[in-house]
Parts: structure tokens; sequence; C-alpha cells
């Protein structure tokens, strides 16, 4: 783990700053704050196996630069509906229903938010390497970052279990990238089709609601679940089971965040003013 955190206790005290927002919630809640230099807080059950739902589109959207900067796949294969591409796919930009092949709008024309799309890029990538998309993603980013506590149960848009730890490790490689070069990070994550509007899962239409490649970006979103202080080109994802992290890449932080509740108006409440105090505590 960064910085040397690990085991499957409780953590807190002195090494908690910047988190007391948390006790705010009325559930159980833990977080870990990393800079490039490792862990800088943490507080709470950090061992703690949670389900990440969307945080596994990350995952996704890292194993697949993999592949790209490999030149295995490329951005303009064509994926999902007609005249869809791996890029619309991964960015929420091909027309994709939630959880169906049903086409709510043209591919380009809307940011409409779909697991299915991200499912279906992974299964992409799956295919033109000949292999299970889940054991790429293990060989490629779990393993060389020693996320052994990571399950991955088929989905590649919410399929992945693991514990803060892991996904503290995750953090840390997309603070300081050495799986893929500057170029490939660059485009997953940065704002693809940036004039996009759509409706951000939980904090309603956003105009424009900006993505990378598996990547939500923060951008001018409001509401939003990160904080007030968050540069807009802070990237990351958060789970509807409770999980969530964040990268900014101005302040050079990260924020990772675990709570055993399904997401929630607590929720909408603590993660801005949890970021905001993280980032007044650590940033600068």
């Amino acid at each position: 783990m960064p910085g040397g955190v690990g085991g499957s206790g409780a953590v807190g005290g002195s090494g908690a700053v910047g988190l007391d927002a948390l006790g705010d919630l009325s559930f159980e809640g833990a977080a870990i704050v990393l800079g490039p230099d490792g862990v800088r807080a943490s507080t709470g059950h950090l061992g703690r196996q949670r389900a990440w739902r969307s945080v596994t589109k990350t995952l996704t959207g890292y194993a697949t630069g993999i592949a790209l900067e490999r030149g295995a796949v490329t951005l303009e294969d064509p994926v999902g509906p007609e005249g869809s591409t791996l890029r619309h796919v991964l960015a929420h930009a091909s027309g994709l229903f939630y959880e169906s092949d049903n086409v709510l709008k043209a591919p380009g024309a809307r940011r409409c938010y779909s697991n299915r799309g991200i499912d279906l890029a992974g299964e992409h990538v799956g295919a033109v390497l000949g292999r299970d998309f889940g054991d790429w993603v293990a060989d490629e980013v779990l393993d060389p970052l020693g996320m052994d506590g990571v399950r991955w149960t088929g989905s590649p848009s919410v399929g992945a279990f693991g514990t803060l730890e892991d996904l503290a490790r995750f953090a840390a490689e997309l603070l300081r990238p050495t799986l893929v070069g500057p170029e490939a990070f660059a485009e997953l994550t940065s704002v693809q089709f940036p004039d996009l509007v759509g409706v951000m899962p939980g904090f309603g239409q956003q105009r424009p609601n900006p993505f990378g490649l598996g990547f939500e970006v923060r951008g001018e979103k409001s509401p939003h679940w990160t904080g007030s202080r968050n540069s807009p080109r802070t990237f990351g994802h958060f789970g509807m089971n409770g999980t969530a992290f964040w990268i900014d890449p101005v302040a050079d932080l990260a924020l990772v965040v675990g709570t055993s509740h399904d997401f929630c108006d607590e929720h909408r409440d603590v993660l801005p003013r949890l970021s905001d105090a993280v980032l007044a505590a650590h940033a600068g």
C-alpha cells in the first residue's frame, strides 16, 4: 500500500487530518488521502471488502488504454450501435440505454450514461485480444499494482469488489502513471465530446456533462459529488453502493472513500464537504 498503510483494522486519530466530515454520516465510512509521496491521511476500515459498482469503469478504461497503447485496438473501432465507436461507448456517447441495447440517441448526440456501453467496450477488447477481458485487467492492471484483494465478477461496468487499500493503490498509479504513457493517459482522463449534455446519475441534468474514457471528469458540474475546491480537471468515479474516488491533477491529490450504504442524500451532502476539507488541509 502506498505510504505504508495496510491491514484490515480501523485507522484514524491524528492521521485523519481533513477527514472529520465522514463523522457526519449516519453509517460507516472510511477514506484515504494520497499525494505523490503516498498516504497523507486515513480513517476507518480500509481493508473491508466493498462493492465498487461504477468505480469498476475506471479499471476498464485503464485496461483499455493499455490495449490502445499497444496497438491492439483503436478508439475508432466500431462498437455498439451503428455509427458508434470504442470512443463513444467508453465516453457514454453511443446513445445506448442504461442497461440494454436500446438506443436513445444517435452516437455523439447526447451523454447517455450506459453500463451496457462500458460492458460492450470490455467485450470488444477481450474479443480482439482473444482472451477474457477480466484476465486482461488482472494481468495488466491489478497484478502489477499489487491490487490482490480485488474480485472481478464479470461486468466491465459494475463487477469489481475490493478494499479501499486496493483502490488507493490504483489512485496512486493515476497520480503518477506507470502502466500507460502520457499520451494514452491524457486521452483516458480528458473530456471526450466536450459539448454533450446529459443526466449525471444522482445529480440531474448537466450542461455540459463531461466524461473521459471510463472516467468521469468534473468540469463545471453543479451539483456534484466532489467539492467546490476541486479543479475542473478532476477525474474519477463514484459507485451506487457508496464507494468513490477522485484524482485532482492540479492539487496533486487523490481521495478514496468507502461507505456501508447505497449512495443517498447523505453522500450528496458529505462528500463535497469532505473533498473541500481534504483540499484545504493537504493541497499546496
